[in-house]
C-alpha cells in the first residue's frame, strides 16, 4: 500500500467511533431529560476541550511528529470517545465532552500534518480526498450508530462496542505510516515561530474555515433531533440526515483534488459556497422531509471541500512551519465545529430549530466572501505586495 492510500484509510477509520455518537444524540437528551437550551450547555465541553488543548497540541505534533501523534492518539481517543454516552447527568456530560474533544483535536491535527507531509514529498494532491475518506468514514460512523438504534442497542453499549472494533484495527495500520521528518527536527523548526503573531494571510483562511465546520458541526449534532422535532422522525430515520450530508460531503471531497487541479482553489469553493447556503435556505424552509434531506445534501456537497483547501493554504505560509499554521487553523476550525451547536441550541431554545439552523447563513456568507484567501501562498504574496506598492504610490 502507499503512502497515500495509507493515509486516506487512516482519515477513513478516525471519527468512525465518533460518528456512532453523533445519531444517539438524541437520545442521550432524551434520557437525561435535557431540554434544547441544556443540551446547547452540555455541547460547549467540546469547545471548552479545543481551547485548553489546542494552544499546546502545535507544539506537542511538532515534537513528536504526525505520525507518533496518530499511533498514541488513536489509542487515548478510542478509550474516552465512549464517556459523553455513560453520563447520568448534565455536569458529567459536559466534562466527557471536554475530554472527548481534547483527545480529538491532537489527534486530527497529526492526521492533517502527516498527510500535508506526504503530499508534499509525494508531489500528488491528496489533502481533499483524505478529507473525503474521513467523511466517509463518519457517514459509516453514523450508519452504525442509526443500525444500532435500529436494533435498539443503547448507546452507552453502541459506541463502546464500535471504539472496541477500531482499536486493534487503527492502531495496526497508524504503525505502517512512514516517518518522514523526525520530531526534533521539526520542533527545532517550530521553535522560533512560537511567539509570533499569525498574519492576514493565514488569518484571513482560518476566517472562512469558521464557517464551514460551524455548519459541518451543526448538521452533526442538530440533524437527527431537527428531522425527529420538526416532522416526527424516529431516531432510526432522522440519524439518515447526518448520513446523506457526510455522503456528500464525501462526494465533493474525493472530487476535490481534480476540481482543484482544473478549476483552481478558489473557483471550486466559491461554487460550492453557493451551494451550502442554497442548501441551508431549503432546510429552514423545508414543508417535508424529504425537502430536508435534500437541503442537506446540497449543503454536504457545499461544505466539502473548505477544509481540506484550507488545511492546504495554511501549510503553505512562508511565516511558520506547516505543523504550527496547521495548528492555528484547526484552532479555528474546531471551534467553528463545535461552538455552531451550542449556539444554535440556545437559540432553538426560545425560538425554534428553524430559526436555530437559519443562524448559519450569515456565516457561510463570510466564507463565501474570503474564498479568495485560499489562493496559492506566492500568488498572495504577489498580491499583497503590489497592494503596498500602490499604497505608497
Amino acid at each position: 500500500m502507499t503512502n497515500q492510500r495509507l493515509i486516506m484509510l487512516i482519515f477513513f477509520l478516525q471519527p468512525i467511533a465518533f460518528g456512532a455518537w453523533l445519531p444517539r444524540i438524541p437520545d442521550v437528551q432524551q434520557r437525561l431529560g435535557l431540554g434544547p437550551a441544556e443540551l446547547a450547555i452540555a455541547l460547549l465541553g467540546m469547545p471548552v476541550g479545543i481551547l485548553l488543548t489546542l494552544p499546546f497540541a502545535g507544539r506537542f505534533v511538532a515534537w513528536i511528529g504526525g505520525r507518533a501523534t496518530i499511533l498514541y492518539g488513536f489509542v487515548v481517543f478510542l478509550a474516552l470517545v465512549w464517556l459523553p454516552t455513560w453520563a447520568p447527568n448534565i455536569e458529567v456530560l459536559f466534562v466527557a465532552l471536554a475530554i472527548v474533544g481534547a483527545a480529538l483535536t491532537t489527534l486530527e491535527l497529526g492526521l492533517n500534518v502527516e498527510a500535508d507531509a506526504i503530499e508534499k514529498h509525494s508531489g500528488q494532491l491528496i489533502m481533499s480526498t483524505c478529507h473525503g475518506f474521513w467523511s466517509l468514514g463518519i457517514m459509516t460512523g453514523s450508519l452504525v450508530g442509526v443500525g444500532f438504534a435500529a436494533l435498539h442497542v443503547a448507546p452507552e453499549w453502541a459506541v463502546p462496542l464500535t471504539a472496541a472494533g477500531m482499536l486493534p484495527i487503527s492502531v495496526y495500520f497508524a504503525r505502517k505510516l512512514p516517518l518522514l521528518k523526525t520530531g526534533e527536527a521539526t520542533a527545532a523548526e517550530a521553535a522560533p515561530s512560537r511567539r509570533k503573531l499569525p498574519g492576514w494571510a493565514l488569518l484571513g483562511v482560518c476566517f472562512f474555515v469558521f464557517g464551514i465546520t460551524m455548519t459541518e458541526g451543526a448538521v452533526a449534532d442538530w440533524s437527527a433531533v431537527f428531522l425527529r422535532d420538526i416532522f416526527g422522525l424516529s431516531s432510526a430515520s432522522a440519524g439518515f440526515g447526518y448520513s446523506i450530508f457526510a455522503f456528500m460531503v464525501a462526494a465533493g471531497r474525493f472530487a476535490g483534488d481534480r476540481l482543484k487541479a482544473s478549476y483552481g482553489p478558489v473557483a471550486v469553493a466559491r461554487a460550492c459556497g453557493i451551494a451550502s447556503i442554497s442548501g441551508l435556505i431549503l432546510v429552514v424552509a423545508s414543508p417535508a422531509a424529504w425537502a430536508a434531506l435534500l437541503g442537506f445534501s446540497a449543503m454536504g456537497f457545499g461544505v466539502s471541500v473548505g477544509f481540506p483547501f484550507a488545511v492546504t493554504a495554511a501549510a503553505d505560509q512562508k511565516d511558520r512551519p506547516a505543523a504550527a499554521s496547521v495548528a492555528i487553523l484547526s484552532f479555528i476550525a474546531l471551534l467553528g465545529f463545535l461552538l455552531g451547536p451550542p449556539l444554535i441550541g440556545l437559540i432553538a431554545e426560545y425560538s425554534d430549530m428553524r430559526f436555530g439552523l437559519g443562524v448559519l447563513v450569515p456565516f457561510l456568507a463570510v466564507s463565501l466572501l474570503l474564498t479568495g484567501r485560499l489562493k496559492p501562498a506566492a500568488r498572495l504574496d504577489v498580491q499583497d505586495d503590489a497592494q503596498q506598492a500602490a499604497s505608497r504610490a
